[in-house]
């Protein structure tokens, strides 16, 4: 059995706590067949496994890979113009109604191939590998129909197959009311319960199913009937709840047993309370705040300190978060929304793997989890957050083999 060996380590951060418990030096690590093999004392590690592969890191910091639990990373083209409106003061409704927003990118899609969006997305992908994330989420509603949602999520799953990159699949139907179904409401709702639904559950397309529930998008009722209809075919519902105004979206992903509640910009008193008693992941993405111009951000520190299950991820999309940055998402948790490095990181890792329900130990380094290790140039795991902008990622190994 071929193995590797990690030394000359600085600090080892394995994430299974955000305590001081996750930060180990003079450690080492040996990987095998793809899975964390051992984790201790390099004297111990170098005489277990005397014939592995030896990676010199060189006094630098190795972290688990990003698990990246939301991303809209499947689309067609960028944005731009509408960054610039937005630069002199447009409001981003107001960019909406000028046919800006979520469906010009549906209609850029709708004209695009299954195989243009592959080929679209690789170089995306391969930048998320180089920033640090080893898994992602990514979600369809770009296509609005069955036919474009069924073609994302093909892409999709043959990006995943490609890999090295792992992708976990949302449906996402319910991402904006197309234009032609604007003025019928109800009848796109049956679409998405009736058709799109059964359509994605037969093809196996897909493992959540999620919902923009917000004042002018999809109401409370809309999105119970949808994550219902979901669940009911083997999806497991999440959903973007209380981003841009509260509407109970925290409240009504704890009651249907959500895998996760996403953004939270104008999350109650009580949906905290909620999600501290809960499963539900608390899933937090300041990157688009902050890209939309926004003063006030979700309530980490508020949310953290109630004991709910919290995940950070980049929201990577054309419209309102451009940038698939694990590590600027951290810079901004720790210097807007009170994380300490630590607890971002494992927000980052262990946090997005809890928020996907991935139990393989992903997100964490401990024996027997895959081998999806960063080494970053720093000496220092505080330094990630703190030299934002710098490139500070050495290498990327995927289940033991180097990608970037």
């Amino acid at each position: 059995m071929s193995a590797t060996l990690f030394v000359g380590v600085g600090q080892v951060v394995t994430c299974e706590t955000a305590d001081g418990r996750s930060v180990r030096s003079g450690t080492a690590v040996a990987v095998m067949n793809g899975r964390i093999a051992a984790i201790g004392a390099e004297g111990e590690l170098v005489g277990r496994f005397a014939d592995a592969e030896r990676v010199h890191c060189g006094g630098r910091v190795l972290t688990p890979g990003f698990v990246d639990s939301h991303t809209h990373a499947l689309f067609g083209r960028w944005r731009a113009e509408e960054y610039a409106l937005r630069c002199r003061g447009v409001p981003y409704m107001e960019i909406a109604r000028r046919g800006g927003g979520i469906n010009a990118s549906v209609n850029d899609l709708r004209s695009r191939s299954e195989d243009e969006l592959v080929e679209l997305a690789r170089p995306r992908l391969r930048e998320m590998l180089r920033l640090g994330t080893t898994t992602a989420e990514v979600k369809s509603g770009y296509g609005l129909r069955t036919e474009d949602e069924l073609k994302m999520l093909r892409a999709i799953r043959r990006l995943n197959q490609e890999g090295p990159i792992e992708l976990v699949p949302t449906f996402m139907g319910a991402h904006e009311f197309p234009p032609e179904y604007r003025d019928r409401r109800s009848a796109y709702v049956e679409q998405i319960t009736q058709e799109m639904i059964p359509a994605v559950a037969e093809a196996g397309l897909a493992v959540f199913c999620d919902v923009f529930m917000e004042p002018g998008v999809f109401s409370g009722i809309e999105a119970r009937r949808i994550l219902e209809a979901g669940r009911a075919h083997g999806l497991w519902p999440k959903l973007h709840a209380d981003e841009l105004e509260y509407s109970g979206g925290a409240e009504l992903a704890v009651e249907l047993g959500a895998a996760s509640a996403d953004h939270l910009g104008q999350v109650s008193d009580e949906g905290i309370r909620a999600l501290a008693r809960s499963d539900t992941v608390a899933t937090l993405l300041p990157a688009t705040l902050f890209f939309l111009g926004r003063k006030q951000y979700a309530p980490g520190r508020r949310l953290l300190d109630a004991g709910a299950k919290v995940a950070l991820a980049t929201d990577f999309n054309p419209g309102s978060a451009p940038s698939p940055s694990m590590p600027l998402v951290l810079t901004i948790a720790c210097s807007q929304m009170g994380f300490d490095p630590l607890e971002a990181l494992v927000a980052a890792t262990a946090g997005g793997a809890r928020a996907l329900r991935l139990e393989d130990g992903r997100g964490t380094l401990r024996p027997g989890a895959p081998a999806d290790l960063v080494l970053w140039d720093a000496a220092d795991y505080r330094e990630i957050p703190y030299r934002f902008g710098s490139p500070l990622v050495r290498g990327v190994w995927k289940r033991g083999v180097r990608v970037a």
